[in-house]
């Protein structure tokens, strides 16, 4: 299957790029990620089924790059994302209180909750991408989904 850059970028760029910000929750750090799995793409011999097993592949490269920036020295002392979420644009403020929510779960919650409901993969797949049981990606998947219910109606009741 003949590879065109351009258009794997165009279509899968705003998704890789937001698997990566959940992450590193660094605008700069997912930029760079993105780029590098897209870079390792290009220079790949790797044969691929079909797009959807590039997109897979693509959001499975941007992970563990992601992953490896969280690790390093200069990542651990940067500046919060609450500080870069002033700088998002949100239609209404439930959004915002939506995306630091997801943003305040641990990372094994996190990546699974980006998945499943951004960019829409089932437990199954989620379970291949991460290299995980469907099982744990089940569990994290409630886990997360109660975690997430308890900040938002926290959040709720301090606006009362």
């Amino acid at each position: 299957m003949a590879i065109d850059i351009m258009e794997i970028c165009t279509k899968y760029g705003d998704r890789l790029y937001a698997a990566a910000f959940n992450i590193t929750r660094q605008r700069q750090d997912a930029e760079d990620a993105v780029q590098e799995a897209l870079l390792r793409l290009f220079r790949s011999d790797k044969e691929f089924e079909s797009e959807e097993h590039i997109k897979a592949w693509l959001i499975r490269v941007t992970i563990n790059i992601a992953k490896s920036t969280c690790t390093s020295f200069w990542h651990r002392n940067r500046v919060p994302y609450e500080d870069y979420m002033e700088e998002i644009p949100f239609e209404d403020e439930s959004d915002r209180d939506l995306m630091e929510a997801v943003l305040s779960l641990p990372d094994k919650y996190r990546i699974i909750v980006h998945l499943y409901y951004y960019e829409g993969y089932k437990t199954r797949e989620i379970a291949g991408i991460l290299k995980l049981s469907e099982n744990t990606v089940k569990t994290r998947l409630l886990q997360s989904r109660k975690l997430l219910k308890t900040k938002l109606e926290g959040w709720q009741d301090e606006d009362i």
